[in-house]
């Protein structure tokens, strides 16, 4: 785990503090920004504000694991940006909807602490309200496109989505070491509501229901996948859908790379988050 650095250490490009949002549910936040602040006329220049919600398949993870907090600094030293990375209620004790649930509180808090005169200070004083995204990786990325049907333009790396029939990637990547199928299956029966299956909307956002006139509100979007993903298949039908819908999208599938690849690459890393930041700043 990693704990969160107020002020600057050495070698560090960025710090990092907690603040709590619901202490009831136990949610948080870890919110990051560049340690020497960019500046126009002397004047602190105003950064965009990420919403960034981890991997981990609705069960593992926090904000405080060493590689989210690793990509977060990353992410806020590099584009430069304020990231503010949630924890959220996970499986199995807290099913879907309950991420859905919190990361919309998140989203709300932010907002209310830029416009409210003696709110957070970081997001108040440095952060730009009009240049706000909701970024996640893996089911992070679920959760931030369930969100997103009712706030702001999104940036979604390998997106969690699934459904009951097998597509040709997750055939061929069954026994993907990284994450093999049986796995996947898991952690959906772990996560979905009890007694429904890989075909609900919140597994399923290809198949047909009302949620898709939400879907059809999206702002613009990005989708990051790869070809050696379990679940890259199922990522360009997403993408497919969201265009049927009338979404703007980018969708950047690159044919050499695996599932969180960029969890353990630090070049791979570098080049998402370049992708984000030409889609952010651009």
């Amino acid at each position: 785990m990693a704990d969160a650095n107020p002020e600057p250490l050495p070698g560090t490009s960025t710090v990092s503090k907690d603040i709590t949002i619901d202490s009831d549910k136990k949610t948080w936040v870890r919110i990051f920004r560049p340690a020497k602040l960019p500046s126009n006329d002397n004047a602190v220049a105003r950064l965009p504000i990420l919403i960034y919600f981890h991997n981990g398949g609705f069960v593992f993870l926090s904000p405080a694991h060493v590689g989210t907090h690793r990509k977060c600094a990353q992410i806020a030293g590099d584009i430069p940006s304020i990231v503010v990375s949630v924890a959220f209620r996970r499986a199995p004790e807290n099913r879907l909807p309950t991420q859905y649930h919190d990361a919309r509180d998140a989203v709300l808090w932010v907002k209310n602490q830029v416009s409210d005169p003696n709110g957070e200070q970081w997001l108040k004083d440095y952060g730009d309200s009009s240049r706000c995204y909701l970024y996640g990786c893996g089911c992070g990325a679920n959760i931030a496109f369930n969100a997103a049907m009712k706030d702001s333009w999104s940036c979604y790396e390998p997106t969690h989505v699934w459904r009951e029939k097998r597509t040709g990637s997750e055939l061929r990547f069954a026994t993907d070491q990284t994450l093999p199928l049986p796995v996947l299956d898991l952690m959906w029966e772990l996560a979905l509501p009890k007694e429904t299956d890989r075909d609900h909307r919140y597994c399923n956002p290809m198949v047909k229901g009302p949620h898709q006139d939400n879907v059809k509100k999206l702002g613009r979007c990005l989708v990051i996948g790869y070809g050696g993903d379990i679940m890259v298949d199922r990522q360009q039908e997403f993408v497919t859908m969201l265009v049927k819908c009338g979404v703007q999208v980018e969708a950047r599938f690159d044919q050499v790379g695996f599932h969180n690849i960029d969890m353990v690459d630090a070049a791979r890393a570098t080049a998402v988050i370049n992708i984000a930041k030409d889609f952010i700043l651009g």
